[in-house]
């Protein structure tokens, strides 16, 4: 395989639960694993409300872009898994505050169930560092 693996950590988001890497650089592309609503310190959120989960769950995403020299206007492909499609809209009322005028592709799946009863969680793919 050509080009270097990065793998990309910080205390700044979630720490990664399994056998995986918050995220990984190759060739230019960031790939970052998906993120659900738990505060950087370990902390769990499952008990509030659905918007409070997103946000907890973009901040990751953001951290994890910042570390790896991203922003999110480096965003190239969003997948937001949502339990309950009822969310759609108040996800993205949230996203839209986060990424601004950007818009990369996405999907936002429903799905019958997440990882320790959590109603959302991201993956992401983001392009090149930026270098404005």
């Amino acid at each position: 395989m050509a080009g270097e693996i990065e793998l990309i950590q910080t205390t700044q988001a979630a720490a990664a639960g399994g056998h995986y890497t918050q995220a990984v650089s190759h060739q230019g592309v960031l790939y970052v694993s998906g993120q659900l609503p738990v505060r950087a310190d370990g902390s769990h959120s499952v008990d509030q409300p659905f918007e409070v989960q997103a946000a907890i769950t973009l901040d990751n995403l953001m951290a994890i872009l910042r570390v790896a020299g991203r922003r999110p206007s480096d965003l190239l492909k969003v997948t937001v898994y949502v339990v309950g499609i009822e969310h759609w809209p108040a996800f993205d009322r949230i996203y839209a505050r986060y990424l601004g005028e950007h818009r990369p592709a996405r999907a936002v799946v429903p799905v019958p169930a997440l990882h320790h009863g959590y109603l959302i969680e991201i993956e992401a793919l983001a392009g090149s560092e930026s270098t404005s």
